[in-house]
């Protein structure tokens, strides 16, 4: 009974538009419940095919396919059968009898059965769509369009074409699936007008579809990450409907929606909690390669150790079933949880090694990347590896592929560098964006310091690479008019060649481009800020008047990214004030909306900043809100779980020292105490070179105290106290300071119980803080907030503290021991409050 509905809809489609032929061949077909019963059919019956005819055929192929598991599909059976190619002529025949929806049909389902995209059919089915295109319904112009993204055809004239129908008739689509798959299928080409006329219909269209169908936020999610563009509101709604969903959703659709959250930093909590939740429900039903690995790839980042053992090991047994991309995916997924399962690591490689002939260039690299961070041991496997790389970067003609081949190719030893890989780079830096020149930068660095004859001098060919390199940077810089490409090609921009070349010249561009800050790339510029560690007073004034002018435009959990600069950058003024009264006026009322680690890292900035806003903080220390963090915490990367966790314990200590009657408790001393036995303080040599210096000063070494623990588990470089009279008091215990092999402070007599001796009346603790380069703003002297929070919390710990800014301690004024030495007397008594 099903295959009959099947087949009479199929049969309804083909004939759209027509009478429905009752000939002999139709009820052949309305029979047929398999591809080699319609070969039957079709061999029998070639002169009295019809094109109703054939189109029903083909769609029928297809939708045998298209039920059956991904495993278990024949399109190369059905491609190599004679019929087909019958069928592939009849159709290339009889495209001019073909209606429009028809017409749209064939080119889809024969494009799902793997036809050639230059095959003839395949060609003429196009050229006769572009001749119709301005009539096609929308349902089949969305079809058509995913006929074209197959070929590759994003950026075609044609699809400009459809860009254009749909702007048209955007305000008039009501079908869910037919606009959210035109928006993927266009979103290369949509204007920033267009982006948000889309955005907006799809706010819309979402409201009145079916909240069963998940496949419709999900490719409004797609569609945003195909045009970068974190729309909070939309992706918070988009999330809602898939979080209804998980139930049933599978392993595969999990790790796609998983990847596009990763790929637009987008991180919800009750989303990660319910599909880890939904994975370990799978894990039974994935034993075949396919679903496996998705599960695999899904669920091991953020399993427990007990769940990841158990996929490693499905993972071992499986392997010798996996095709190349399945077991590349594994291999990414065990390098992102840094496994040392040696077995494991070693079998996925055998599989990768005899599969090399079929990666693509980017795969090869993607491949050797995760295997050298594996710390994977095979020289053989490696140069073979490189060998690869090296052939795929001398043709490639792409900017994208040389840079990520050229990086990886970095990673590996090598006793020389091959001219072409020189000439290829050489030829490709004037096409390339700022994040791409300065991956090639970290490159050539590699290279320079590799290089055996670096040690007598830089060979000229870096040098000119260099050369190129910095112009194509500067010229970059000079010539970019949109602030938002800009800051796009800075997103993930680090290192010495950026900072000590180009970061300068950024700041000038950055206020060359001042008047396109708006409330949309604020939070993004405050990260670039944030990041870079530069105090640039122009631009925080001008996000800042943004920021407040437009608040309630700005989604409130970018309230976060918009006011972090001004307290990691300890900027002061009358505009970040307000700011700070603004964002907290805007977060406040969606406080319980927040992702708990999200809300933490919120409440730590404020805290720098010496705001603690009541509501923030009652929120934070309630045991709800505590469980819950414990359980996203679980799901997140280790080095983002440890941060969170630091913070947490940091912002429990301003509470309690800065806002004691909130009366929130101490809860950390255990965490403390573990963070102290597993890594002590390390001391430079600045550091051993003052301690020796303080005892010269304050008469006798046992008058200062080294590495001293505080209440609240500061450590203070060094400590010393005053009497009434202002003149050093001996410890009772001499102050030795004892260190390590690695220079490792090690835990002796300054511990917190017996560090916390009872003062003499009229005395006073000093604490002296070294201050590094970290501690200020890159370019100037002014200093840091956490540094400032620091010293407001020793002052109300009882300390007055003196801070020895290393530009002071390391100048040509203090080059002698006696300046030295003046300079300490100078901090320590001059100083002293009367």
């Amino acid at each position: 009974m099903f295959r009959f509905r099947l087949v009479s809809s199929c049969l309804r489609r083909c004939l759209h538009g027509g009478t429905v032929n009752q000939s002999q061949v139709l009820e052949q077909l309305q029979l047929c419940s398999a591809e080699d019963q319609v070969f039957e059919v079709v061999g029998k019956n070639k002169a009295k095919l019809a094109v109703s005819h054939v189109a029903c055929a083909v769609g029928m192929l297809w939708q045998f396919q298209k039920e059956k598991p991904q495993m278990l599909r024949t399109i190369d059976f059905i491609k190599s059968h004679p019929q087909f190619l019958t069928l592939r002529v009849l159709a290339e025949n009889k495209i001019t009898h073909m209606d429009d929806i028809m017409l749209v049909d064939m080119l889809y389902n024969v494009l799902r059965l793997n036809v050639d995209f230059h095959d003839s059919l395949v060609q003429q089915l196009v050229s006769e769509a572009w001749l119709r295109i301005d009539r096609f319904p929308v349902s089949s112009l969305s079809k058509f369009a995913i006929c074209l993204s197959d070929q590759y055809l994003q950026h075609s004239p044609l699809m400009g074409c459809i860009t254009n129908i749909l702007d048209q008739k955007l305000s008039s689509i009501n079908d869910a699936r037919v606009l959210t798959t035109l928006m993927i299928s266009v979103s290369a080409l949509v204007s920033p007008r267009l982006r948000d006329a889309l955005i907006s219909r799809a706010d819309h269209v979402l409201d009145t579809t079916d909240p069963l169908n998940y496949n419709n936020p999900r490719r409004v999610v797609q569609f945003l990450r195909n045009i970068k563009f974190s729309h909070r509101p939309l992706l918070e709604k988009c999330n809602q409907i898939i979080l209804c969903n998980i139930p049933r959703l599978d392993a595969e659709n999990i790790s796609i929606i998983m990847g596009l959250y990763q790929s637009l930093q987008f991180s919800n909590c009750d989303f990660r909690l319910a599909a880890k939740q939904r994975l370990i429900e799978l894990i039974d039903s994935c034993t075949d390669p396919f679903s496996f690995t998705k599960l695999f790839v899904a669920l091991s980042p953020m399993a427990s150790p007990e769940i990841r053992e158990g996929l490693e090991n499905t993972a071992l047994l499986l392997a010798d079933e996996l095709n190349a991309q399945q077991a590349l995916a594994i291999v990414e997924a065990l390098e992102e949880t840094h496994c040392r399962n040696l077995s494991l690591i070693n079998k996925m490689a055998s599989v990768i090694q005899s599969s090399l002939h079929v990666f693509k260039p980017v795969e090869v690299a993607r491949v050797t990347q995760a295997l050298f961070l594996l710390h994977y041991q095979n020289p053989e496997l490696f140069n073979k590896l490189r060998n690869i790389l090296v052939n795929f970067l001398q043709d490639s003609v792409f900017p994208y592929e040389v840079t990520m081949l050229t990086r990886v190719l970095s990673m590996l030893p090598c006793p020389r560098l091959e001219e072409g890989v020189m000439s290829r780079v050489d030829a490709v830096l004037t096409q390339c964006n700022l994040n791409d020149l300065n991956t090639f930068a970290l490159t050539i660095a590699k290279w320079v310091r590799n290089d055996p004859s670096y040690r007598h001098n830089t060979p000229s060919k870096y040098v000119r690479l260099l050369q190129t390199l910095n112009h194509c940077g500067h010229v970059r810089l000079n010539t970019i008019d949109r602030l938002d490409l800009v800051l796009e090609e800075l997103k993930y921009i680090s290192g010495e060649w950026f900072e000590e070349m180009l970061l300068e010249e950024t700041m000038v561009t950055l206020q060359r481009l001042a008047d396109q800050i708006s409330w949309t790339n604020v939070p993004e510029l405050a990260i670039f800020l944030t990041r870079t560690n530069h105090l640039c007073t122009p631009l925080m004034e001008r996000i800042a008047s943004v920021a407040i002018k437009d608040i309630d435009k700005i989604h409130h959990s970018a309230t976060y990214a918009t006011l972090l600069p001004f307290a990691v950058l300890n900027y002061d003024s009358p505009k970040a004030d307000k700011l700070y009264d603004t964002c907290i006026q805007r977060f406040t009322p969606h406080i319980s909306s927040f992702d708990p680690h999200l809300l933490v890292l919120l409440a730590y900035a404020l805290a720098v900043a010496d705001c603690f806003p009541e509501e923030l903080v009652r929120e934070i220390f309630n045991i709800n809100f505590l469980g819950k963090l414990d359980s996203q915490l679980e799901t997140l990367p280790d080095a983002l779980n440890m941060r969170i966790r630091l913070r947490l314990m940091e912002l429990n200590r301003a509470v309690c020292l800065e806002c004691p009657e909130f009366q929130v408790p101490w809860f950390h001393e255990r965490y403390c105490q573990q963070l102290q036995r597993k890594g002590n303080a390390s001391i430079s040599p600045v550091q051993q070179q003052i301690h020796k210096m303080l005892g010269e000063v304050l008469g006798g070494i046992n008058c200062a105290r080294v590495a001293v623990l505080t209440p609240y588990f500061y450590t203070v470089d060094f400590e010393c106290v005053l009497d009434r009279h202002h003149q050093p008091v001996a410890y009772s215990e001499p102050s030795t300071l004892r260190i390590s092999d690695n220079g490792k402070v090690h835990w002796g007599s300054s511990s917190l119980e017996k560090a916390r001796n009872e003062l003499p009346p009229g005395a006073q603790r000093v604490a002296v803080d070294f201050l590094d380069s970290k501690s200020f703003c890159k370019n100037s002297h002014h200093i840091k907030g956490e540094a400032m929070m620091r010293k407001r919390h020793l002052e109300i710990l009882g300390y007055r503290v003196v801070q020895i800014p290393h530009f002071e301690w390391n100048s040509m004024e203090l080059s002698t021991q006696d300046a030295w030495k003046e300079y300490l007397k100078k901090k320590i008594f001059t100083e002293v409050s009367p």
